[in-house]
């Protein structure tokens, strides 16, 4: 490949590249090559690689074919949740990183991944055990947004959805347990897709978790056939090509409703309003009937909170439970991040395990809660939401190191406002690049759909970007 085919490559989405070695046009060793190039040229200014294993990475490149669907394509595992055996596993946590923890096997995505021909380059940046809805590890420091380095890049997905965005990669692995895929895709303007519980393949399937793991992606039709390769076996074979497809079947028309109010209360930044209220208008304009309306349970915020508050420690003990696993010994203070030891209960000896009563009561409100989001889908197909309440923060604003844990979850929880919903009723929701704030950064809307309704999602994401997309520009820092 000439030099400015090599710098092409960087605005090529994951089919493009993928199509290039199928061809011929070019072999997977050179579009690793072509990745770690851009990755050490750029990612000094981004901070969304911090581990690599570029060595690995042109092996496996070397002993593909050229079958698989996407032979070749370089790609970023994040540094939570599926594994590739052999690699680095972190979880952005400093304990880990130092006793050079290696997964001891492929999880079902991570061999997924591997047999759809992705080269794993290494590991973006998370917050640590991605729990926190921004990307500043202190272990790693903080990824910055392409778009403007000052800003946040969002999380827990921040520092795939910055690679994906500047052109590092075209595709990389995410994940969304309250808005951890959305939340990074509206700040760095990509497409980010929280799929329905278990649409894809993982190894909590079955287990009714609010976390799902799926890509990142700048193109509309990257997400649709990843999401075709990633499901399980058996709904691959019974309906082949299925969302691919979606993408040239108009949508029936629907019943949307929308809203512009944040269920915290927060306000919603002006750019944000301006998106949703354009979409929805263009929605009227295509045929479907739009109303003002949203569900009534988004505005039991604070019951949410007081509810959440008890089931949320289980949580982050899980985190630590893991950790001592991992390491084969006993845990403490210094081993984890002053936020996660404290919302872990760990760190005051006098809190208590919440009661196991009052455990039963906040389950069973959270499942009646549940229930009455989606009876709203019994009367209403879509529902259309800011992603965000604003464009990306300044990232001083977030910054660990001067934030004492409670600040940072004040901080935190507006930002999951509009997107944490959905991943305690297990529906499908996207994030599209549909609007940008007075700054010229990107806001995204977000469209929730019934529950496994990722074809209609799709669908209705074409009609959308097809109109109102901005054009392709680039972020400020761009491979």
């Amino acid at each position: 490949m000439t030099a400015q085919e090599k710098d092409d490559l960087a605005c090529l989405d994951a089919t493009a590249q993928a199509e290039l070695v199928a061809r011929g046009e070019a072999s997977s060793r050179e579009l690793t090559l072509a990745a770690i190039a851009r990755i050490e040229a750029v990612d000094g200014e981004l901070g969304a690689v911090p581990v690599r294993f570029f060595d690995q990475a042109l092996e496996a490149a070397d002993a593909l074919g050229r079958d698989a669907a996407f032979a070749g394509v370089p790609f970023l595992m994040k540094d939570v949740g599926a594994r590739q055996e052999g690699q680095p596993y972190y979880a952005a946590n400093r304990a880990l990183r130092d006793a050079d923890h290696r997964a001891p096997a492929d999880t079902p995505l991570g061999a997924r991944f591997r047999e759809i021909g992705l080269v794993t380059l290494g590991n973006s940046s998370t917050p640590e055990f991605g729990l926190q809805s921004n990307t500043w590890p202190l272990v790693y420091g903080p990824t910055r947004n392409p778009w403007d380095p000052t800003r946040a890049a969002g999380g827990s997905s921040g520092g795939a959805c910055a690679a994906v965005a500047s052109g590092l990669v075209p595709v990389a692995h995410a994940s969304d347990g309250a808005g951890s895929i959305r939340i990074p895709a509206s700040w760095c303007g990509l497409v980010g897709l929280k799929p329905s519980r278990d649409r894809v393949i993982w190894r909590y399937a079955g287990h009714g978790r609010p976390d799902v793991e799926f890509v990142v992606a700048r193109s509309l039709r990257d997400t649709a056939a990843l999401l075709d390769e990633l499901r399980p076996a058996e709904d691959r074979a019974a309906h082949p090509g299925r969302f691919a497809s979606a993408l040239a079947t108009p949508p029936r028309a629907l019943k949307v409703g929308f809203t512009l109010r944040s269920p915290t209360g927060g306000r919603v930044e002006a750019g944000c309003v301006a998106a949703v209220e354009r979409t929805v208008a263009e929605l009227a304009a295509l045929g479907h009937a739009v109303e003002e309306r949203a569900p009534e349970a988004l505005d039991r915020y604070e019951e949410r909170a007081l509810f959440g508050s008890l089931l949320g420690p289980l949580g982050y003990r899980e985190c630590l439970d893991e950790l001592e696993e991992r390491l084969a010994r006993p845990i403490g203070p210094e081993d984890v991040e002053p936020f996660l030891w404290e919302f872990a209960a760990g760190a005051d000896p006098i809190v208590e395990p919440a009661a196991a009563d009052d455990i039963e009561r906040a389950i069973a409100w959270t499942q009646r809660w549940e229930r009455s989001l989606l009876d709203w889908f019994e009367t209403c197909d879509l529902l259309v939401t800011p992603t965000v309440l604003e464009p990306a923060p300044a990232i001083d604003s977030l910054d660990p190191t001067r934030l004492v844990p409670l600040e940072l979850l004040e901080r935190m929880v507006p930002h999951m406002a509009f997107t944490e919903p959905w991943n305690a009723t297990g529906q499908p929701a996207i994030s599209l690049p549909l609007g940008e704030s007075a700054e010229g950064l990107p806001v995204g809307v977000q469209l929730v759909g019934r529950l496994n309704a990722e074809a209609e999602l799709l669908g209705i994401s074409v009609q959308l970007l097809a109109a109102l997309a901005a054009p392709d520009g680039r972020p400020r820092v761009h491979a």
